[in-house]
């Protein structure tokens, strides 16, 4: 019989995952058309989200628990569970109860039929505007700068089989998208649509600061649209100051300028200076990516992995 892993990354859900297991268990355990695992990783909640865990883990044998010694992000948490993951495939799925389950079962027909990757892409959204409209741009983003096969809807849950497995696994880069590695990987791949529910419990974590964060570090790893920005940017600034500096210097050759333009000047030095800075910012953004990377540190630290 296949074996499949469900890799749960925990970050604040202790209300959640009582009823999250019991969802599993009614819609999947019990059915038995596979062997299952539940990878459980506490990525360094401070609630009790550790102890229901271990709670769960003690009531069923088929719950392997780990505790990250800090929280460091769902990309790390997910390669986490994966690299703990025993099945023929792994299916992520996220705490909050806001896909259905039963969606494992569509997914695991899709792999038997031959998919290294099955996506399970929202089509409906049952959350407020802003959630959307902030999706809804990222994913046109992501589409237009840096993988053009990016679902519409986009994808958080998401099936793979070994192979696709042991690639993440070596990939082990940081400060990345995992979904973006997926899709760059170019495994044979199928989709699944569901709509995304309301959270019914608890209160998601996911900040504005963390957008922003997925934003750029899937533009960084996938895309060099900043670069070309600032060199759009900059060629632009340049041919402005050429052409304002030969009008300058006509105009001054005439007799046409004695003492005047420092409103001008000072509006071009500012622009300029702006440039400039931007330019910095996003070249010192790829330098510290690439010096993280060669510190070599873990991606993630296993706390505890064990009842």
């Amino acid at each position: 019989m296949d074996k499949v892993s469900i890799i749960i990354p925990v970050y604040y859900n202790q209300d959640n995952l009582r009823p999250l297991y019991d969802d599993i268990k009614n819609r999947i355990l019990n059915l038995a058309l596979f062997d299952c695992e539940i990878v459980m990783v506490d990525d360094g909640s401070g609630d009790k989200s550790w102890d229901v865990i271990k709670g769960l883990a003690k009531e069923d044998s088929r719950i392997t628990p780990i505790k990250l010694s800090r929280n460091f992000g769902s990309h790390a948490a997910i390669l986490c569970g994966l690299s703990y993951a025993t099945g023929d495939c792994a299916v992520i799925k996220a705490a909050d109860l806001q896909e259905p389950t039963e969606m494992i079962i569509s997914m695991y027909q899709s792999w038997k039929n031959g998919n290294n990757v099955v996506l399970a892409v929202r089509e409906g959204r049952e959350e407020s505007l802003g959630q959307k409209a902030f999706a809804n741009l990222y994913y046109w983003l992501v589409r237009k700068a840096a993988l053009p096969k990016m679902p519409k809807g986009g994808f958080d849950t998401f099936l793979l089989d070994r192979k696709a497995i042991e690639v993440l696994k070596k990939m082990d880069e940081r400060n990345s998208a995992i979904t973006g590695q997926i899709l760059w990987s170019g495994f044979t791949t199928d989709i699944v649509y569901y709509v995304r529910k309301a959270r019914e419990i608890g209160k998601s974590r996911w900040t504005l600061k963390k957008k922003i964060r997925l934003v750029t570090d899937t533009l960084f790893s996938f895309s060099n649209l900043p670069i070309k920005i600032v060199t759009t940017v900059g060629g632009f600034s340049f041919i402005g100051a050429f052409v304002w500096a030969l009008v300058v210097l006509i105009n001054r050759l005439n007799g046409a300028i004695e003492v005047s333009g420092f409103t001008t000047l000072f509006i071009f030095q500012l622009f300029s200076f702006g440039v400039i800075m931007l330019t910095l910012g996003l070249l010192g953004g790829y330098l510290w990516r690439a010096f993280d990377a060669s510190r070599d540190r873990p991606v993630y630290i296993v706390e505890e992995d064990e009842i």
